[in-house]
């Protein structure tokens, strides 16, 4: 064989190697975009949960059901009269429903805070445990239902808005 002959079996090679290159990236990038298209079309379909919807949806406002202060003589080692909590308490509740029952039977509400008040000891309330133990206690009074044969109250938190410990 000459060396033109070689030169040109050389010269076609090269541009079948350079078009099969060129469809192989072709192909890469082409399934690539599909799968990024895929990915996005399922994040953005209906029923998904994305920060999108999330952003477009208002938050819902608070539900809270202030309740007056209250004043109570605490129990005390030495049974010292003047240990007095002033407490202002406001209950975060879940819907409407919640807060209409407790604001129907606010009385039979306050008397058991009341009794739950004036059961606490002065050295469990100066702490925060003894705090957030009060919290949990207030809830599980309120929990239990009204009347019987209504469902329980839910109460999503307490909250203080005034706390005296004299």
């Amino acid at each position: 064989m000459s060396d033109s002959a070689l030169s040109a079996s050389r010269k076609k090679k090269r541009p079948l190697l350079m078009i099969l290159l060129l469809l192989v990236a072709i192909g890469a990038c082409g399934a690539a975009g599909y799968a990024w298209w895929m990915l996005h079309k399922q994040q953005s379909a209906p029923g998904s949960q994305t920060a999108e919807v999330k952003k477009n949806e208002p938050p819902v406002p608070p539900i809270f059901l202030a309740l007056d202060t209250f004043t109570v003589n605490l129990q005390t080692p030495d049974n010292d009269p003047d240990r007095v909590l002033y407490i202002g308490l406001t209950l975060r509740l879940p819907d409407e429903k919640n807060r209409a029952v407790l604001n129907e039977y606010l009385p039979e509400v306050r008397s058991r805070l009341l009794l739950l008040l004036s059961r606490q000891k002065t050295s469990d309330l100066v702490s925060e445990t003894g705090k957030q133990q009060l919290v949990q206690e207030i809830k599980q009074v309120l929990d239990v239902p009204l009347v019987k044969g209504q469902p329980p109250q839910v109460i999503n938190d307490v909250l203080f808005t005034a706390f005296i410990l004299r």
